[in-house]
């Protein structure tokens, strides 16, 4: 029931005919139990990056936060980070905070009373015990059965019905009443049966309309996000390559789903990069049919390797990682041929051994013991033969022999064999050049490169 429902005076348990007599322009929804399952686990998935150990009881959500408070920053701006959340999964909901798990719900359950600050959240055992006493028995809902009975003798409160002796209270309500409110109040053990992460990720999401533009599937492509880096957290582990599949009609006029790739240079769970990434891969996107649903399915997973707090901060410049994502950003902007990076190639041939590749590209170290301090820093891309005085190669000057030679005898598998001796040369205002004499036919001389 909504705020604005309640205000015209709506109140929970009343039946259709009623409630349209009362506020005749109140929309009635039918509940959706697949539906409202679904949401239940996309909410569990997304809440793992909060913590490994989240329950299901009375169709919400318990979440053992205990060990995660110092690493969020305290009970208060966690329980911001989950709201925060909630609201970007489209979610309205009522969060408590306790030292046990029955006292935050019985918390959050509570009704709010107008001109009263209602508070919903302590870190503290003795607190809570104060906040239940003056809750309302009706916050606990193994009460209900026996409401009358409690009204009758003026048992309107938690703290009230406590003060009850306990031999009586048990004949007339049931064990099951003090159990829950024993586990609330901290007087008894509390065990839950945790939800076991699941070994893959894959998620889904109708659109329930057809949408005809790939800019309006963002909010629905945030939603699923949001589950996958929950997921990623609780697994410990980070993503190198997704795929957001764009689902189209089915049945006898089924359409291919179209796929959007990702691929990063630097394996992340960052929910934030991810969603940029999408961003721009959405906005390049044309649809050949309108789009009915939605699919994230996590491809390559590394384990996470998490920032730790270094002795020595980063410069002002960012951290590593920053330039990684930039260049994911342009990649998803321009495309990967667009955007390249040079790359080493385990070739000893010079014009063979360097290369442009996708920035984003995950690549291996080429291992090349060809390039070693005598190769230069700028390798023409074309050789230029020199000339010959007094048997000596001449480029501006003649040019004297300081270092080499280096035998490079390479691409004969590709049918284009180079069969050179490489040498440092100097000439007389002691700039330097790397020269190479042909084997095996003409005794030429050419330049190859330059030194800095």
């Amino acid at each position: 029931m909504s705020a604005a429902a309640r205000a015209l005076g709506v109140l929970p348990g009343m039946r259709a005919g009623g409630i349209v007599a009362i506020c005749p322009q109140t929309t009635l929804l039918e509940r959706a139990p697949l539906r409202e399952e679904a949401a239940l686990q996309a909410l569990v998935l997304a809440m793992y990056q909060f913590t490994p150990d989240i329950a299901l009881d009375d169709g919400g959500l318990l979440l053992d936060v205990g060990a995660s408070l110092r690493l969020f920053g305290g009970s208060a701006r966690l329980t911001n980070l989950v709201r925060a959340c909630l609201a970007q999964l489209g979610v309205q909901a009522a969060i408590g905070a306790a030292p046990t798990a029955g006292g935050a719900w019985l918390l959050a359950r509570r009704p709010r009373v107008a001109g009263q600050l209602l508070l919903r959240r302590c870190v503290q055992l003795p607190r809570l015990q104060r906040l239940l006493d003056v809750a309302p028995c009706c916050v606990l809902p193994a009460t209900h059965p026996y409401r009358d009975w409690l009204d009758g003798i003026g048992a309107q409160t938690l703290g009230a019905l406590r003060r009850l002796p306990r031999a009586g209270l048990t004949r007339r309500t049931s064990k099951q009443l003090l159990d829950a409110l024993d586990r609330a109040y901290g007087d008894a053990t509390e065990l839950f049966r945790w939800l076991t992460i699941p070994a893959n990720f894959r998620a889904q999401l109708d659109t329930h309309e057809r949408v005809e533009h790939a800019d309006a599937l963002l909010d629905g492509a945030q939603y699923l996000v949001l589950q996958m880096t929950g997921w990623l957290r609780a697994a410990q582990l980070a993503v190198q390559s997704f795929t957001l599949q764009l689902q189209h009609e089915r049945g006898r006029t089924a359409i291919a789903p179209t796929p959007i790739d990702i691929t990063l240079a630097e394996a992340a769970w960052q929910p934030e990069h991810l969603v940029r990434l999408l961003r721009e891969r959405l906005a390049k996107t044309e649809l050949c049919a309108p789009v009915i649903g939605l699919t994230l399915e996590a491809g390559q997973l590394v384990p996470l390797e998490p920032g730790t707090a270094s002795l020595f901060p980063e410069p002002s410049g960012g951290a590593p990682g920053d330039l990684a994502r930039f260049m994911e950003l342009l990649t998803a902007r321009l495309g990967a041929d667009n955007v390249l990076a040079p790359a080493l190639v385990a070739d000893h041939r010079p014009e063979v051994c360097n290369a442009w590749r996708p920035a984003t590209l995950k690549r291996r170290q080429a291992s090349n013991d060809a390039i070693d301090a005598w190769r230069p820093f700028w390798v023409l891309r074309q050789p230029i033969r020199l000339l010959m005085r007094d048997d000596r190669p001449y480029y501006g000057s003649p040019l004297s022999l300081i270092a080499g030679p280096e035998r490079i005898e390479a691409g004969w598998w590709a049918g284009v064999t180079a069969a050179r001796d490489y040498y440092v040369a100097q000439g007389r205002e002691a700039a330097c050049y790397w020269i190479y004499q042909e084997r095996g036919g003409e005794m030429a001389w050419y330049l190859h490169g330059l030194f800095a």
